[in-house]
This record gives C-alpha cells, sequence and structure tokens, in this order.
C-alpha cells in the first residue's frame, strides 16, 4: 500500500476505468497481495469489544492506528447487532466530529463512515469521509448515490436479507455448503452494478461477503474458504473478521479478548487469497501479519534486511 504526498482529489491521478482489483481512494491505492488495514474504531456505546468514549479517544486511537500502519480508520456510530435504538441525530453526533478532527490533524488518513444511513452518510463525506461502509446490504437505497456525488467509495455487503441490526436465526442457503458462496457473490455483484450504474467507479466499490450478518459459523467459515472467488471480479475486497463470532466459535475461544490468534491466522489466509483491505481492532498486529505474507509471497519487501551482511 503506499500514501501519496498530498491528498489529491478522491481516486487519485491516474485512476483507471479497468477493473483490476485495486482500491484508489484518495491518496491510497491497495489490492491483492499489497492490502490495506482498517481500523475499527467505535464510538458507539454497546459495541461487542472496544469503543472510544470520547471524540478525544477515538482521535487518539485513528493517530495510533495511522503511526501502526493502517491506511484507513472506520468510523462507527451505531452498534451493528440488537440493542437501544439509536436516532439519525444521535449517529451524527458520535461519528461527525470524529471524522471532521480526524480529517483535520491527518488529512492523508483515509476515513470510512460506518452508516446503514444515507443522511448520516451524506454528513460523513461533506466533512472528510472517503469510503461509505454499509454493512446492510443496500437497506438504504441512497448510499450508492451519496457515494457517487461526494466520489467517494462504497462498501457493498451481503446480509443474506436480515433487516439492519438483526441477529442471524437459522439462516439457510440452498442444499450444498457452497451455496452461500453463490447467495453472497450474487448479493454483492448486484450491488456493485447498482453503484456503477450510478456512478461509482469499480476502483472504488468494495465487495465485502460479510462474515457473520445472516451467516452462521458454518456459512462463514465457507465464504472465506472461497474468498478468491470475490477477488476475481476486479474489484477490491473487504473483509472484517477481527475478533467475531465464527472465529471464536471456530477454535472455541470464549469472548472477543480471547480471539486475537484465531483472527490473524484467518487474516494471513485471506491476504495470500487476494483481499484488499481487512477491517481490524488490532492494527498493529495486522499490519505485521499482512507484511509477513507480503515478504513471503514477494509482494512486498521486508522492512529492513540486514542479518547476514554485516
Amino acid at each position: 500500500m503506499r500514501h501519496d504526498d498530498a491528498r489529491a482529489a478522491r481516486g487519485g491521478p491516474g485512476a483507471s476505468a479497468v477493473p483490476d482489483g485495486l482500491l484508489r481512494i484518495g491518496g491510497l491505492t491497495a489490492g491483492p497481495g499489497r492490502p490495506a488495514v482498517m481500523a475499527v474504531i467505535n464510538r458507539s456505546v454497546d459495541s461487542f469489544y472496544t469503543a472510544a468514549p470520547t471524540t478525544e479517544a477515538a482521535v487518539r486511537a485513528a493517530v495510533d492506528a495511522h503511526a501502526a500502519g493502517a491506511g484507513i480508520v472506520d468510523i462507527g456510530g451505531v452498534r451493528a447487532g440488537r440493542g437501544p435504538h439509536v436516532s439519525v441525530e444521535e449517529e451524527l453526533g458520535r461519528i461527525c466530529p470524529v471524522i471532521e478532527a480526524i480529517h483535520d490533524e491527518i488529512p492523508e488518513l483515509v476515513i470510512s463512515a460506518d452508516t446503514y444511513r444515507a443522511p448520516v452518510a451524506r454528513a460523513a463525506v461533506a466533512i472528510g469521509a472517503d469510503i461509505v461502509n454499509d454493512t446492510w446490504a443496500g437497506a438504504d437505497p441512497d448510499l450508492p448515490l451519496v457515494a457517487a456525488e461526494a466520489g467517494a467509495g462504497l462498501v457493498c455487503s451481503h446480509t443474506g436479507g436480515l433487516d439492519p441490526r438483526t441477529d442471524a436465526h437459522r439462516s439457510r442457503y440452498g442444499l450444498l455448503p457452497e451455496d452461500v458462496v453463490d447467495d453472497a457473490l450474487s448479493g454483492v455483484l448486484t450491488l456493485a452494478e447498482r453503484a456503477r450504474s450510478v456512478g461509482v467507479p469499480p476502483e472504488r466499490i468494495l465487495l465485502d461477503p460479510t462474515p457473520d450478518f445472516g451467516k452462521n459459523t458454518r456459512h462463514s467459515l465457507m465464504v472465506l474458504k472461497h474468498i478468491r472467488d470475490f477477488a476475481d471480479h476486479g474489484m477490491p475486497v473487504l473483509l472484517a473478521i477481527s475478533r467475531k463470532d465464527f472465529i471464536g466459535e471456530s477454535v472455541d475461544a470464549g469472548p472477543p479478548e480471547q480471539r486475537l490468534p484465531a483472527t490473524l491466522a484467518a487474516t494471513a489466509y485471506a491476504v495470500e487469497h487476494g483481499v484488499a483491505v481487512i477491517r481490524a481492532h488490532d492494527a498493529a498486529a495486522t499490519v505485521q501479519v499482512v507484511d509477513m505474507v507480503g515478504a513471503i509471497l514477494g509482494t512486498t519487501q521486508p522492512r529492513r534486511s540486514v542479518r547476514g551482511l554485516r
């Protein structure tokens, strides 16, 4: 991944209209073999793992993530799962001051707004957000237009038809285990085509198969196993697996605090299989995984190489 010296117009100079699997947004280019880390910064009061209780804490977390090597920060104000109702005004109050402060303090850092509501997305991109991270599969049909009009990126996700903020229960996808992959792939590609039809270019459309959303653990593992199928469609793939339930169940780990080693193992697999963006709570550890896999594959160079040379 790389940052240009100055933040260019969204999409950067020389962005290609030919889909090649690369994300180009602001001064960032990332793709298969050289993925970007998207650091999670939650402003929700009931997040399943960690949260920043104040704007100041959220900005500090962004500064730390940037210093650790994250190329993107994802700012969210509403818990993904069930919980107390959060109004549009509350969500705006939680994320917009953070986005504005980060944009002012670290202008080269790409900012993602984690929201499924167009009014929130519109306010976020107006003050510095570069990506609209819609984790609820186009529940608000205006989101692609918001992204297109702002020149922002858009995450196209798969939830198996769930309404926002509901949890999967006995989700079914056909008769074969692999049928979930077909359903997820069809879902994200349909959303991506809609985004392209209103003017979002492919290098700013991220495909997210969305493990745990509308899926049981076996569904999520099947989607991860076949993540290359998503990467083969010429648009960057985002994978959000950090400390999720399917990770914990796969290795019989308890609460999210115990799920980091398994998360990093799954991350290494994803990097090897073409993911362009890894969404993570643990930026520094995830950057090391990305760098190590890249060094093994030869897509990146070691950060330093002095052993045996002096």
